[in-house]
């Protein structure tokens, strides 16, 4: 299922329309080992074709470097694309290998200058606030944010790994049109309070890692053994050791699922995240990453799927039963916090 269309979903109340799954860019040039500059410049291309309109970055990645290697098509598709970006982990200059979080007001304006530059555009049209530091009030953060929007720089905002709380408490300051949180076969932790939060405030929902960081595609079974040693991955407790194999056999089901449809064990993985619209009546964009205009296209194919209730059982019991966290540092998420 390569030749897929996908549909359009507004992100909030009043924010942009895009199409109902998104691309994830930060691969492109970070964190999962070697890249390829010309595959993934295809892959953009080929997500634009498809209906996919929501490219999503951070300043963070690669410390600005993915702005910039996502710059020139920005540029050429201005009209066309809604970018996404983000602020609040900081690089220490005496430990380029450390994230801070900030959400102060100096540091905030610092970087919508500094991504602006990067990405060569005069508004963004999503800016998120990456990561939550909880010394300052989140009114205070959001508040900034809305003074960007008055301004001209910054068009929608979002919030990522926050909790039902905090979305609320920034909501009440200026709309949120997007939260991003994990979400996927693997991780549902925000059903339990995020998501009705959302629904409640027509908020949309965008699912980053909706395959697993590609776990869940099959693509690898034991990160420390099957990815380069420069590979983020590596430092997930999810995907290495004894979890990893403990986490390889919850594929199962999905395999099964995936060949009553003739699919992929990602577009089963995909189609579940799509579906969790109609499950719970709101907004969902999942932000798949990949490199390779192929893989856009099979993940594109996911949006035609749709999974019959016995399906959708057979999946239920797998995020329960997954061994390991997320990141090897929770504090940096909002689990602890809910």
């Amino acid at each position: 299922m390569t030749d897929a269309t996908t549909g359009t979903v507004r992100l909030g109340d009043d924010g942009p329309e895009v199409g109902v799954q998104g691309l994830g860019c930060m691969g492109m040039s970070f964190a999962y080992g070697p890249t390829d500059a010309d595959a993934s410049r295809a892959a953009l291309e080929r997500a634009l074709e498809l209906g996919v309109t929501l490219y999503d970055t951070a300043d963070a990645y690669g410390n600005g470097e993915n702005e910039k290697f996502l710059s020139p098509f920005f540029t050429a598709h201005r009209d066309e694309v809604v970018i996404a970006t983000k602020f609040a982990l900081a690089i220490p200059p005496d430990d380029p290998t450390r994230r801070i979080i900030r959400n102060d007001e100096p540091y905030i304006r610092q970087a919508v200058e500094a991504s602006l530059r990067r990405l060569g555009v005069d508004v963004i049209d999503l800016y998120y606030m990456h990561r939550r530091d909880v010394n300052i009030p989140i009114e205070d953060t959001v508040g900034v944010m809305a003074d960007l929007v008055r301004e001209g720089k910054v068009k929608h905002l979002g919030l990522s790994e926050v909790t039902a709380g905090e979305l609320r408490a920034a909501h009440a300051v200026h709309p949120i049109a997007a939260v991003q949180s994990e979400w996927s076969l693997f991780s549902r932790d925000i059903e339990a309070h995020v998501v009705p939060a959302v629904r409640e405030l027509g908020v949309a929902l965008v699912a980053y890692s909706p395959l697993g960081r590609g776990f869940l595609t099959g693509a690898f079974t034991d990160a420390g053994k099957d990815l380069t040693a420069d590979d983020f991955r590596r430092q997930q407790p999810r995907f290495t050791g004894s979890n990893a194999g403990a986490n390889a056999a919850l594929l199962d089901p999905v395999r099964t699922v995936a060949e009553a449809h003739g699919a992929s064990l990602g577009q089963i993985a995909l189609a579940w995240v799509q579906q969790r619209s109609a499950v719970h009546h709101l907004p969902v964009v999942p932000i798949p990453g990949t490199r390779k205009a192929t893989r856009v296209e099979e993940n594109v194919g996911a949006t035609a799927l749709t999974l019959t209730d016995e399906e959708l059982s057979l999946l239920e019991p797998i995020a329960a039963k997954v061994a390991g966290d997320r990141y090897a540092d929770m504090t940096f998420t909002s689990a602890g916090r809910e």
